[in-house]
């Protein structure tokens, strides 16, 4: 009932006030189940895509968006519970991930849709970066379920990383044909196979955003963009200490000299009585 409630109001707003664009809704289907693979270009992708979609879209979240303090936090983890979304942990426990794909199997078992970021996380420059193996093409294998893949147009511009306030301009939405994976299922222990369906997903996305392609996960992109952001920000701090140190050499050379030979009030100048 809830997820109702959120539907009708909050899923009204975002269409009434973005009035975002789609292409290939008929691809989601109308009954039984099916997994939503979607690029992850902003926050507000988990509003604007279940927004357009009739049906609900049971999507892992990172489990930080449950755990949230203040006005804003405890706001977010309402609205995340409120729409069934599954936290996941983000930090490398494999057990953590394991339940989250248990979650998604279940999801699909109860015949509803199951969506998912194979990136694992936004893209930190709008490029398209690696599938993680792990949730989407197990879930797929595990359960036989098609895979939809969706691209995400424009969003970071609405809200990019950081932004509270989202711009008010159009989003769209790509839906692509289901992908049918059916001659892999049961073998979700195979790495090979694992990362084949993940990597004909991707490229998948790919065609449908248009985006740039970097075949390497996102996660070490962000941390080679935030190692980066500091080696450039320690990089102005020196160059502004040595031009602060400069300024005060160069001050020093300027001050003219009291008190010598040759100069004024020094013993060049002064009378003598010798003829």
């Amino acid at each position: 009932m809830f997820y109702g409630i959120m539907k009708l109001s909050i899923g009204s707003l975002v269409r009434v006030t973005f009035r975002p664009w789609v292409e290939g809704l008929e691809n989601i289907p109308r009954e039984g189940p099916a997994i939503i693979a979607s690029n992850h270009l902003s926050f507000s992708d988990s509003l604007f895509l279940p927004a357009v979609v009739d049906r609900k879209i049971t999507f892992i979240a990172k489990s930080e968006y449950f755990t949230g303090t203040g006005l804003k936090g405890k706001a977010i983890a309402a609205f995340f519970r409120g729409v069934g979304q599954l936290p996941v942990d983000r930090s490398g426990k494999r057990g953590a991930g394991e339940a989250a794909i248990r979650g998604g199997i279940q999801v699909i078992e109860r015949g509803e849709l199951f969506g998912i970021y194979p990136e694992g996380t936004r893209s930190p420059d709008g490029r398209l970066y690696r599938g993680k193996p792990g949730g989407l093409a197990r879930v797929a294998l595990a359960t036989g379920a098609p895979v939809i893949p969706v691209a995400m147009i424009d969003t970071e511009k609405i809200q990019p990383p950081g932004k509270l306030l989202p711009k008010l301009m159009r989003p769209g939405i790509r839906i692509g044909p289901p992908l049918d994976f059916t001659r892999y299922q049961g073998m979700d222990n195979d790495r090979y196979i694992l990362r084949s369906v993940t990597d004909e997903v991707m490229y998948e996305i790919m065609k449908l955003s248009g985006q740039e392609y970097v075949d390497v996960y996102a996660l070490e992109a962000k941390r080679e963009l935030e190692e980066a952001r500091k080696a450039e920000k320690a990089a102005e701090k020196a160059a502004e200490k040595a031009a602060e140190k400069a300024g005060r050499t160069g001050e020093k050379g300027d001050r003219p000299a009291t008190g010598g030979q040759g100069t004024p009030g020094g013993k060049g100048d002064q009378p003598t009585d010798r003829p």
